[in-house]
């Protein structure tokens, strides 16, 4: 119960990304979806998948919800040279914004930039793909309050929704491509063990056919994302499914995988407390010269101090001589007014006033 209860929105789903990035599994999914979506399978009929080619870094993070933007080019089937734009959008919750998140995106990425184009837009098939457990069609919440004359014409682009619930299981395990249709059938019933432990070990014929590497990947990569649905008490059910072939894969399962991921972590902290140790460390000599620095700032401040006043003893005895020689002067020219020297003379030879001589 507490499984069922577990959020089903998550950050970006990088396990659908990873699988569909690849343009092999991307036309699979198509041709899948075509069998069970009209729009997508006239669609299919106007472009030549053997030409569909990924836009780089066409990969859009939205802040909380789980979906994952994938955008392609294609060919058109005439074989005239015209490219159309393919936008897998995943969700696996409800997204009130949904449309808005696919508009912004088709107006950022599906762009040719050519001067002798009018418009450097390319017309684009935007295909939602959801994978949650309640029932929701977007589409069909949008367009109920119109008449019918504008059934799908409501929005600016092409937009159609595939809920893939509705892509048979048959159909999965018949794919001629095992990691589309394994992913699928993961995705699909990601909220269903009963399901999933029944159905995945039917894929283990098609995957004597991959390459080891390629078998290894899909089986640990699918394993790691339905852990994170189902919680921890899939763990042992799970393994126990794949222990043949994980044994013959050299696969990876969750349990390893959680404790290598522990181990990291561990390691992850061990080399964060070192740092630490070190910045620690680091801190204290540093703490440490500038304590010396502090010291030698004082000392010098010590020495500026005597030094000032050994300067003003010097300069105050500097001026005792000076007022001596000056009081000396003084007296020397009273002496003379005196013996009856005239004023004039003695202002002129000591330089001092009428008053100074006087005595006033």
């Amino acid at each position: 119960m507490e499984n069922e209860n577990k959020v089903t929105k998550r950050k970006h789903d990088a396990y659908f990304r990873w699988l569909f990035a690849d343009t092999t599994h991307a036309r699979c999914l198509l041709e899948l979806a075509g069998k069970i979506n009209h729009e997508i399978d006239a669609f299919l009929t106007q472009i030549n998948l053997d030409t569909l080619m990924r836009i780089p870094d066409s990969y859009s993070e939205v802040d909380d919800t789980g979906e994952a933007d994938l955008a392609f080019r294609v060919n058109v089937s005439t074989g005239a040279p015209i490219l159309v734009g393919i936008l897998l959008e995943h969700k696996s919750g409800r997204d009130p914004i949904i449309f808005d998140q696919i508009s912004k995106y088709i107006h950022s990425v599906m762009k040719i930039q050519d001067k002798n184009r009018i418009f450097s837009g390319i017309p684009t098939m935007a295909i939602i793909f959801y994978n949650g457990r309640d029932n929701w069609n977007p589409l069909k919440i949008l367009e109920k309050s119109y008449p019918d004359y504008f059934r799908g014409k409501v929005l600016p682009f092409q937009c159609t929704f595939v809920n893939m619930a509705d892509i048979p299981d048959s159909d999965c395990l018949a794919c001629e491509n095992t990691a589309t249709g394994m992913g699928i059938i993961a995705l699909k019933h990601a909220f269903n063990k009963d399901k999933l432990l029944e159905l995945l070990p039917q894929f283990c014929k098609f995957l004597d056919k991959m390459p080891r590497n390629e078998a290894s990947c899909l089986l640990e990569k699918t394993s790691i994302y339905l852990m994170e649905y189902l919680g921890k008490d899939f763990l042992k059910e799970l393994n126990m499914a794949f222990v043949s072939i994980g044994q013959k894969y050299g696969f990876v399962s969750i349990g390893d995988y959680f404790r290598q991921q522990l181990a990291e972590e561990r390691q992850q902290m061990t080399e964060e407390r070192l740092q630490m140790a070190e910045e620690r460390q680091q801190i204290t000599e540093e703490r440490l010269q500038m304590a010396e620095e502090r010291q030698q700032i004082t000392e010098e401040r010590l020495q500026m101090t005597e030094e000032r006043q050994q300067f003003e003893e010097k300069l105050a005895k500097e001026r005792d001589k000076l007022n001596k020689v000056e009081e000396e002067k003084i007296n020397t020219a009273r002496g003379l007014y005196k013996d009856n020297v005239p004023m004039e003379i003695l202002v002129r030879r000591f330089n001092l006033t009428e008053e100074q001589i006087r005595g006033k």
